[in-house]
């Protein structure tokens, strides 16, 4: 029992999830230092879709986004042993990933192009998770509601996009998104709040 007096019978819940990942993350970074090969097709497999979806948010182009992926992962090979562990491995992983996008875009806004994608009602036509596809109709309305999302995010500038991208598309907690952008979390909330804002007002130009 503990001295406030609360029986103490385990430690579920997300104090103890969290211990978990930490704990995974110090084993898997051990053998990532170490050279196992393993360990970064792990590393890998565990965290390419979400590196890659957030690529394409940021960038608007699925080529781009796909070029970004095998160049983020091999920075993360090449800088590992210099990770300081001042954060979650996945938020570092996240970091990087932010930086190559920012430094994508501005490359492409030098050279005066881009491949983002232009607004497509059918250019998103995919199903999430298991299960039986949806009827087409419904299936056609969920593209639609997609590449309207992605058109409106593409309009944002690059620190906004990474900010709604980061939060509300892959669910990150502010302390993680400090971490990855390095701001201060009033700063992050202020300027999510404005992209927000900027974001349902493009959106509500293209209802019908």
């Amino acid at each position: 029992m503990s001295p406030g007096g609360v029986l103490e019978i385990g430690q579920d819940g997300p104090a103890a999830d969290a211990t978990a990942s930490r704990r995974e993350d110090a084993a898997l970074l051990a053998r990532l230092r170490q050279g196992e090969p393993e360990s970064f097709e792990q590393l890998v497999r565990t965290h390419q879709d979400r590196v890659y979806d957030f690529c394409v948010r940021m960038v608007g182009d699925r080529e781009e986004a796909h070029d970004l992926v095998q160049e983020i992962f091999v920075s993360v090979h090449q800088n590992v042993r210099r990770f300081r562990e001042d954060a979650k491995l996945s938020t570092w992983l996240f970091r990087i990933t932010k930086n190559h996008c920012i430094n994508r875009l501005k490359y492409l806004k030098r050279r005066g192009r881009g491949r983002s994608e232009e607004y497509d009602e059918t250019s998103d036509l995919w199903v999430d998770g298991p299960g039986a596809p949806p009827a087409p109709d419904a299936a056609l309305e969920s593209a639609r509601e997609r590449a309207r999302v992605q058109w409106a995010i593409s309009q944002l500038e690059p620190d906004a996009r990474m900010l709604v991208a980061l939060r509300d598309i892959e669910g990150l907690s502010y302390d993680e998104i400090v971490d990855i952008t390095e701001l201060p979390e009033g700063t992050v909330k202020s300027r999510l709040h404005r992209a927000r804002e900027k974001l349902a007002n493009l959106l509500g130009r293209l209802e019908p």
